[in-house]
């Protein structure tokens, strides 16, 4: 027996050795979240504890459309010196013959599942639960989210054994990054022919925030071992994370308090973030109407365990803060923005960061961001009308990260303060006024029916083009509602609004209507 391992290692050993095949560790790490690291701490510690050991990486592409695949082999030194050569080691990995899958994120262990590197004869698959959403799934036009639990479901019944966790909260809790997390897990598991001294001894030997990849690296390793303390520890702290919020404001802590009085506990998640999200993008004067509003709903006579309430509070909130110029311009001039830019551009030290926009205002949207009076004076107009459409037919560029462009991005942001008398206001309003009423009428006789129209906000997003396109839709969709009235069945308006998200064009939707004789 090697000097300071235990048995279980040493049986993995004479398994490996017997099989004479390499050990073959598969890892799909996003940008940012050290894969590379973490493949190199495993082909460190192999090197170090007399192990033939090869990583090669395949890069993903970026915007979140792939993470990099580190691939890596190790193979005992001592058998290589039995077999009178050096061993050949494989460039990737190959469907069906991989040990073990390291996925920093839910998404990557189905994309691993997906190209047949876990088999559930073989691969032990370690994987953080939580989600970072792609491309694909942020550009849908509608909820393109894959569904979370039928990715585990499907990672389950293809692993031999499936380690997982949220590795993201684990790694933010101990103050380092999730691939110190993953190495915690791995060894954990228990599926290396190494010891916990040799993978502490690696990270030691990096010699870079040793202190905290250690902390999380032993937070992994007792979660992966299902230790009750470590199970306590993690559920305590998403207790704490998903804790109603203590503000200091006052006026901020007594909407809280009427929220937690006055809503049942399932629907009280949605509309605290429905007033932070509110406060956020005007003032706490404006979350009160937001919360004023749901009263209305919720004082509805309907047998549906809340859902309506928890619905249209959700999209209340998402049509209340509708993308106007002032709200563009916020979103684009936040701290936190420029943080993330910087981080995802992996800005070194000594590097200069430049951040252009890309802006195209039409002359609608100047004039909705205008006081009222301003806005139909100038939309009305002639002259002035002429000389702000020559000014704005072409899109302008403008440098967010310089001082100039900065400034002129938060002069727009400012305007917010005068939101509430533009002409967009007025509109947005009048909209979600008869939306509400629509509801409100619906639910008394079909609830069912009642949260669809609910659902039928989420037609109407974004800002400039796509916000008109939304808006058309919707109006089209609640047009036919209006015209089927009680008749119409909870699962037609849900087909409709499928064709609507379905293609920007409208082509579906155009279809489904003829379909059910609506058009």
């Amino acid at each position: 027996m090697a000097p300071g391992r235990g048995w279980a290692a040493t049986r993995s050993e004479q398994a490996w050795g017997r099989a004479m095949s390499p050990i073959k560790i598969a890892i799909l790490a996003m940008g940012g979240e050290g894969g590379g690291v973490l493949a190199d701490w495993i082909v460190d510690m192999g090197e170090a504890n007399g192990y033939v050991a090869q990583t090669t990486s395949v890069p993903g592409v970026a915007q979140r459309t792939g993470a990099t695949i580190y691939y890596v082999e190790l193979y005992p030194q001592a058998q290589a010196d039995s077999d009178g050569g050096k061993p050949v080691l494989a460039l990737m990995p190959l469907p069906g013959d991989v040990d073990v899958v390291l996925a920093s994120e839910l998404m990557e262990a189905g994309r691993a599942v997906q190209r047949g590197l876990v088999t559930n004869d073989r691969t032990t698959l370690v994987a953080s639960t939580h989600r970072v959403y792609s491309i694909a799934e942020k550009s849908a036009m509608g909820d393109g989210r894959v569904d979370s639990a039928e990715l585990l479901a499907h990672a389950e019944r293809a692993a031999k054994r499936f380690i997982r966790f949220d590795m993201a909260q684990a790694a933010e809790a101990s103050g380092s990054v999730i691939s110190a997390v993953l190495f915690g897990a791995l060894c954990g598991a228990g599926v290396l022919p190494f010891s916990r001294a040799q993978f502490e001894a690696t990270i030691e030997r990096g010699g870079v925030g040793v202190k905290p990849s250690l902390k999380a690296f032993g937070a992994a390793f007792a979660r992966a071992q299902g230790e009750p303390e470590a199970q306590a520890a993690f559920q305590q702290a998403a207790i704490q994370q998903a804790a109603a919020p203590q503000p200091r404001h006052p006026a901020v802590r007594a909407l809280v308090e009427r929220t937690q009085r006055e809503f049942s506990a399932d629907a009280q998640p949605v509309l605290l973030e429905g007033v932070r999200r509110l406060i956020d993008y005007q003032d706490v004067d404006y979350a009160g109407l937001y919360l004023d509003r749901v009263a209305s709903i919720a004082g509805l006579p309907t047998n549906d365990g809340g859902k309506l309430l928890r619905e249209t509070a959700r999209h209340l909130a998402l049509w209340m803060s509708y993308e106007d110029t002032a709200r563009v311009a916020q979103l684009k001039t936040r701290a936190t923005r420029f943080e993330r830019v910087r981080d995802e551009a992996r800005v070194q030290q000594g590097q200069v960061l430049a951040i252009n926009e890309y802006m195209h205002p039409r002359l609608q949207e100047i004039c909705e961001t205008l006081p009222g009076g301003i806005g139909r004076w100038l939309m009305e107009s002639t002259l002035p009308r002429k000389l702000v459409e020559r000014f704005t037919q072409k899109g302008r560029v403008i440098q967010t990260s310089s001082l100039r462009g900065y400034l002129m991005l938060r002069t727009v942001a400012w305007m917010k303060r005068w939101r509430r008398t533009t002409l967009r206001y007025a509109d947005e309003n009048r909209r979600i006024e008869e939306w509400l009423g629509q509801i409100a009428g619906i639910a008394a006789r079909n609830p069912e029916l009642a949260v669809e129209v609910a659902q039928c906000q989420g037609l109407v997003k974004g800002y400039s083009d796509t916000h008109e396109r939304g808006l058309r839709n919707y109006d089209t969709v609640m047009a036919a509602l209006q015209r089927a009235g009680a008749a119409i069945a909870p699962a037609t308006l849900r087909e409709l609004r499928d064709a609507a998200l379905a293609d920007e064009h409208g082509h579906k939707l155009r279809a489904a209507l003829v379909q059910h004789a609506l058009a």
